[in-house]
């Protein structure tokens, strides 16, 4: 038990934890600067994209089944065999191709974008049980400062990640002989897994929950997968060609709907159900869970289309494009770990929610009235102030629902909160694209999106998944966006940046219909913080 534990044990087996979760957080930005090259080498342009769609679809899909094992199985097992199946996955990734055609595989893209559906299967995990393993070491009194440090590792790996994958692209052949460099891309993965293993082999207790006794309901398993995997997939396809009243997407939402609904029934009338739907009576998980669905969408729509307006209206390259999004990521790094302490020093999480809110608000509203001129470093700052408004919700929101539910549903709780996050931002995105395509279809002439060419198309697909198109770096000409395509896209990023602050606004909003609880001393069930 974490009890017997001492300080010293606890911080090495967060650096696990932590370790692990920051495979899974570096796999979702160095593969994007990889892509041009894995395309040209693997022949699969066309579907490019599949490559970030399959795993977000499997990384996504399966975080409320890891919380249920985690509420029934050790979370130590459950640790070391999703990071077992990430660096099996990234393994396989790395040898996509290598052996030409496969049965049943069929050529190295292929191969590929079913391998990087194995990693998601593991990253689904390594993201889920970290926030859950941590809530096992720490009270809600000192947990605050360590989850804080979760958003370190997202915001470290953002600026990392793409920088590590554009060097082993660019200049890692050859390192291993025989072995492309783009490669090494999931290769690096393999020593970072190894050390995070060692950590939680050597230092990480069993953290065994309640003995529950049960099975997983594996019909509502089944059901809840065959709900979200067409939800996120028809989120995800390219709406320039499958559109939102397409037969496809249309008949992928409405699969989705009905096993999502069989879900819901099944899981009502179940003794063991995978999300106890008691879950919603509670208050702060009610309008916590709301918030983060809102403010999760916010995120990545900033992220995504940042890229878009420096390569489109300013005109600069895709790696300096890229180069951007740093600023945003080190507020991210400054506003967790600062909100983080104070609040296991001082309590009151939600002062730092919504004041992390207003500043969000903030630096969203100079984005959306930037002019078509704006000065890069300007937008760098822009970008700097939005990250330190987001950091607070990394771990404050995590915080206030595990500080509200019995430890018994600490696992379903907690997934449940990393699984709002995620499929916010995958409808906002798809939202946030269609916003971005109609305007620039209202915007630009016959004439004129001829002459915009690869540019319209990468508005299309880059909202596809939060990677970078690899015709962004080829969208503008060598004299730069005309002027047309300019005001063009400029008018476009306006509008989506107007939604996103609608989004921020209605998930600050939300945020102060969270309760706010005393921060739990210990991990104990009879904790006067879980009564009404």
């Amino acid at each position: 038990m974490t009890e017997t534990l001492s300080h010293r044990e606890k911080l090495l087996t967060l650096a696990g934890v932590l370790l692990a979760m920051f495979l899974g957080a570096l796999d979702q930005t160095i593969v994007s600067t990889a892509l041009p090259r894995i395309v040209e080498d693997l022949n699969g342009l066309e579907r490019f994209t599949w490559v970030a769609t399959a795993y977000l679809v499997a990384s996504t899909t399966l975080v409320p089944i890891y919380g249920k094992l985690a509420d029934m199985y050790p979370r130590r097992t459950l640790e070391i065999t999703v990071v077992i199946i990430f660096l099996i996955g990234s393994v396989l990734c790395g040898l996509a191709g290598e052996f030409g055609p496969l049965p049943l595989l069929g050529d190295g893209m292929n191969q590929l974008v079913i391998f990087r559906g194995i990693q998601g299967l593991g990253g689904a995990g390594l993201f889920a049980l970290a926030f859950i393993i941590i809530a096992d070491l720490f009270p809600p009194a000192e947990r605050g400062k360590y989850q804080g440090y979760t958003g370190a590792v997202f915001g470290t790996s953002s600026v990392l990640g793409p920088f590590l994958g554009g060097l082993l692209t660019d200049h890692g052949t050859g390192w291993i002989p025989g072995v492309a460099g783009w490669r090494l891309v999931f290769y690096v993965n393999l020593p970072l897994g190894a050390l995070a293993l060692w950590f939680i082999l050597t230092y990480m207790p069993k953290l065994a929950p309640q003995e529950t006794g049960k099975r997983l309901d594996y019909l509502a398993a089944l059901l809840l997968l065959t709900g979200l995997v067409p939800l996120v997939i028809a989120l995800q396809l390219n709406k320039a060609t499958y559109g939102w009243t397409s037969p496809l997407t249309l008949g992928l939402l409405v699969g989705a709907v009905v096993s999502l609904t069989l879900f819901v029934l099944r899981s009502l009338r179940s003794d063991n159900p995978i999300l106890a739907f008691s879950l919603f009576e509670n208050p702060v998980f009610r309008a916590a869970n709301v918030a983060i669905f809102l403010l999760g969408g916010a995120f990545l729509g900033l992220v995504i289309f940042v890229p878009l307006f420096m390569v489109n209206v300013l005109g600069v390259s895709a790696t300096k494009a890229g180069i951007s999004l740093i600023p945003q990521s080190l507020g991210v790094v400054t506003g967790s770990v600062v909100a983080g302490q104070m609040v296991s020093r001082f309590g009151h999480y939600k002062r730092w929610m919504l004041g992390g809110g207003v500043v969000l608000l903030a630096g969203l509203s100079l984005l959306a009235t930037m002019p078509a001129d704006v000065s890069y470093t300007r937008v760098l700052v822009y970008l700097a102030i939005c990250g330190i408004g987001l950091g607070p919700t990394m771990p404050l929101y995590t915080l206030a629902i595990q500080n509200a539910v019995e430890p018994p549903l600490m696992g379903q709780a907690t997934s449940a909160s990393q699984f709002f996050r995620q499929i916010g931002g995958a409808i906002t995105t798809a939202l946030l694209g269609t916003v971005l395509t109609l305007t620039l279809t209202e915007a630009l002439p016959a004439t004129a999106q001829t002459a915009a060419g690869a540019a319209s198309r990468t508005a299309a697909t880059t909202t596809d998944s939060p990677t970078l198109s690899p015709e962004l770096a080829s969208a503008p000409t060598a004299a730069g966006p005309t002027p047309v395509v300019r005001a063009a896209f400029s008018k476009a990023i306006h509008r989506v940046y107007l939604v996103v602050i609608v989004l921020a606004a209605l998930g600050w909003a939300a945020t102060w219909f969270v309760p706010e609880r005393p921060l739990r001393k210990t991990n104990e069930v009879s904790e006067p913080a879980l009564a009404e």
